[in-house]
C-alpha cells in the first residue's frame, strides 16, 4: 500500500488546538509523511469523501459550541441530506481539547466522533478528551492518545514503520522567509487592516473605534482594578443586542518589545515582507511590507506562558549542552512535571524564558519567529451597554488582571493591562468587532428575566436591562454580588433609579462587608419563593454571567433547592425541571475561567 498523505484539520478559539494539531503535522514530517495543515473552515468540506486519512483537533467554546473557525464546517457535517455511507474511505481520528471545569466537556470533539461514525468513517481510536484542568495540562491526555495514534497508521501502513525517520533535534524548514528590504524608502504603514467602512466588518477587517473613556469604577484603596470603558462606533454598522460581545486584539507592552529585540539582536525598524516556504498565503493580519516592531508589538505573543511545542523548537537551534539538555527535557513526555513546575504554574512569559536561555537565544533565526511565538489571540467581553440608550457608544467592564507567583514581577492580564493603560486624552482608536453572545433574551413584554450576575459577570445584564426598559419591559430581578458596598458596587445609581421606577427588584450581597461572608446563592436561597413563582407561574428566564469557579453551581443548586422547598419536587424532578429549562433556553449561563 502507498504511503498517505496526513491532513490534519482543526477548528481553534484561543490557540491550544491549533499548537496541538501544528504538532502533529510535525510529528508526521518527521514520519516521513506528506501533510496538509488547515483550519476546518478553509478546507473544501466537499473533499473530505476522496480523503484517506485525516486527524481532527478541536475544542469546545461557550455551551458547547464549535470554534469560530469551525462553525460553516460544522454546519455542512450536520445536514441531514448528507449520505450514511459518505465517509466510507475515510481513515480518521478525533482529538478534543477542553476543560472539565466547563458542563459540556469537550462536547464537540465528542459529537464530531459520534457524526463521522455514522457518515461511514473508520475511526482509528476513542476520542481523545484533553483536559485543561489535569495537573500536567492537556499534554497527560495528548500524549498517550499520539502514541496510539501513530501505532495505529503504522499497522495500516506497514511500510511506514520501515522508514527512518527525521531526527527530533534538526529543526524542520521555516513556515515563513522573512525577505528585508534594502531600501530605506520602503513605505509600510504598521497597521492591522482597519475598516474605514461602514459594513463587512470581521476580525480581519476591524472597525477603529476611537477610545472616549477609561474610568476606573472601583474605590481607590480597593485590590481589584475594574475599568468602564468606552467607545464611539459612529461611522460603523455595528449593530448588536444584550449578550452580544465584542473582540479585539491587544499589544505588547513597549518595556517587552524593546527588551525582546535586545535579546534577538534585531532592529526593530528594519523592514520586511514574508514569503510562505509552501507557497501558501502569508497571516492576512500582517501588512506587506511591515517593521520587525510592528510584527512584535501587534503579532507575535512573546508575554504568553509557552506551550510545550516552544521547547521543542527552541532545542533543536541550542549549541549549548546544558541549555539543550534541559529544553529536551521539558519537551519530552517524561519532563512534563518539570515543565509545569518552571512555566506553568509560575505563569512564566515565553520573553522570560528566553532570557533564561541566552545561549540558545543567540542562536534563533528570525525566519523561525512565526513558528516559535503563536499570534495574538482576540479577547472577548461582554458588551455592558444598549444602543437603545447609548446610540453609537459601546462600553464594556473589564477586571484588570494582576496576581503574585514565585515570579519577582507580578503577573499581568495581556489585554485588560493593555486597555487599563490606554489614555483617552491622545486620540486613541482601538480596533474590534462584534459578534453573537451565548445569552438570549425573551422577546415577549411580560416575561420576567431573573439575572445573577456577581461582579463583572453584571456586564451583559446592564445591556439588557437598559435595553428591556427601553421596550417597556419591567420585569427584572436582579442579584448583584461583590465585596463590598463602598468598593465594588457597579452601577449602584443606575440600578436604584430603575428599583425606583419599578423596573428592577434588585437583590445584593456584599461577602466582606460582615463577618459571615454572603454571596449570590445565599440570597437566591433567601428567595425561593419569587424565584418559583416567576419561573413556575410566570415563565420566567432565568441567567447566571460571572467566573466559572464555584458561583454557577452554587446558584443552580440553590436553584434546584427552590424547586423543591417551594415546589415540593423531588431532587430528581428539580433537576429534570432545571434540564427542560436548559433545554428550552429558559436557563442560559456564560460563565469564563
Amino acid at each position: 500500500m502507498s504511503l498517505p498523505a496526513l491532513l490534519v484539520l482543526y477548528g481553534s478559539q484561543t490557540g491550544t488546538a491549533q499548537d496541538t494539531a501544528q504538532r502533529i503535522a510535525r510529528q508526521a514530517v518527521r514520519r516521513r509523511l506528506r501533510v496538509h495543515l488547515s483550519t476546518l473552515d478553509d478546507y473544501n468540506v466537499a473533499n473530505l469523501i476522496s480523503e484517506s486519512l485525516v486527524v481532527f483537533v478541536c475544542s469546545t467554546t461557550g455551551q458547547g459550541d464549535p470554534p469560530d473557525n469551525m462553525k460553516s464546517f460544522w454546519r455542512f457535517l450536520f445536514r441531514k441530506s448528507l449520505p450514511a455511507g459518505s465517509l466510507r474511505r475515510l481513515d480518521c481520528a478525533v482529538l478534543g481539547l477542553g476543560d472539565s471545569s466547563y458542563p459540556k466537556f469537550n462536547f464537540v470533539a465528542k459529537k464530531l466522533h459520534k457524526r463521522l461514525a455514522q457518515l461511514g468513517a473508520t475511526l482509528l481510536l476513542p476520542v481523545g478528551l484533553a483536559d485543561d484542568q489535569h495537573d500536567l495540562g492537556p499534554d497527560a491526555v495528548i500524549d498517550v492518545w499520539l502514541s496510539s495514534f501513530w501505532g495505529k497508521v503504522f499497522a495500516l501502513y506497514p511500510r511506514l514503520a520501515e522508514m527512518i525517520p527525521l531526527r527530533e533535534d534538526d529543526p524542520l524548514p521555516p513556515t515563513y522567509t522573512f525577505n528585508f528590504l534594502d531600501d530605506l524608502n520602503a513605505k509600510t504603514d504598521d497597521c492591522l487592516i482597519i475598516s474605514t467602512q461602514a459594513s463587512g466588518l470581521s476580525q480581519s477587517h476591524p472597525f477603529a473605534a476611537k477610545l472616549l473613556s477609561n474610568e476606573r469604577v472601583t474605590h481607590p484603596k480597593h485590590f481589584q482594578d475594574v475599568r468602564h470603558i468606552e467607545f464611539d462606533i459612529t461611522g460603523s454598522d455595528i449593530d448588536f443586542t444584550a449578550g452580544d460581545v465584542v473582540v479585539m486584539r491587544s499589544c505588547n507592552a513597549a518595556e517587552d518589545v524593546e527588551e525582546f529585540c535586545q535579546l534577538l539582536q534585531l532592529d526593530p525598524e528594519a523592514t520586511f515582507s514574508l514569503t510562505a516556504t509552501d507557497g501558501s498565503a502569508v497571516p492576512a493580519r500582517l501588512q506587506q511590507p511591515c517593521t520587525l516592531r510592528y510584527l512584535v508589538e501587534s503579532y507575535l505573543d512573546i508575554a504568553a506562558v509557552p506551550r510545550r511545542s516552544f521547547f521543542e523548537l527552541l532545542a533543536t537551534f541550542s549549541n549549548d549542552e546544558l541549555e539543550r539538555e534541559k529544553l529536551a527535557e521539558f519537551s519530552s513526555a517524561e519532563g512534563q512535571e518539570e515543565l509545569h513546575s518552571y512555566c506553568n504554574r509560575p505563569r512564566r512569559t515565553a520573553l522570560e524564558v528566553l532570557a533564561d536561555f541566552p545561549h540558545t537565544t543567540a542562536q534563533l533565526k528570525v525566519d523561525y519567529l512565526l513558528d516559535l511565538f503563536p499570534a495574538i489571540q482576540p479577547r472577548s467581553f461582554s458588551i455592558a451597554s444598549s444602543l437603545r440608550a447609548h446610540p453609537h457608544r459601546l462600553q464594556i467592564l473589564v477586571a484588570v488582571v494582576k496576581y503574585k507567583t514565585k515570579m519577582y514581577k507580578p503577573r499581568r492580564g495581556h489585554c485588560s493591562t493593555w486597555l487599563a493603560s490606554l489614555d483617552p486624552a491622545k486620540d486613541v482608536y482601538v480596533p474590534l468587532w462584534v459578534k453573537k453572545g451565548t445569552l438570549g433574551f425573551p422577546a415577549d413584554k411580560t416575561t420576567p428575566v431573573i439575572m445573577v450576575g456577581p461582579g463583572t459577570g453584571v456586564a451583559p445584564f446592564r445591556s439588557a436591562l437598559q435595553e428591556r426598559t427601553a421596550e417597556g419591559k419591567n420585569a427584572n430581578v436582579l442579584f448583584f454580588g461583590c465585596r463590598s458596598e463602598s468598593k465594588d458596587f457597579y452601577f449602584r445609581s443606575e440600578w436604584k433609579e430603575m428599583s425606583k421606577a419599578g423596573q428592577l427588584t434588585l437583590f445584593t450581597a456584599f461577602s466582606r462587608d460582615q463577618e459571615e461572608k454572603v454571596y449570590v446563592q445565599q440570597r437566591v436561597r433567601e428567595n425561593a419563593a419569587l424565584v418559583w413563582d416567576l419561573i413556575a407561574n410566570k415563565g420566567a428566564y432565568f441567567y447566571i454571567a460571572g467566573n466559572a469557579k464555584d458561583m454557577p453551581n452554587g446558584v443552580r443548586d440553590a436553584l434546584k433547592a427552590g424547586f423543591q422547598q417551594q415546589g415540593g419536587l423531588s431532587d430528581e424532578d428539580a433537576e429534570k425541571m432545571l434540564a427542560a429549562m436548559e433545554k428550552s433556553g429558559r436557563f442560559q449561563s456564560e460563565t469564563w475561567s
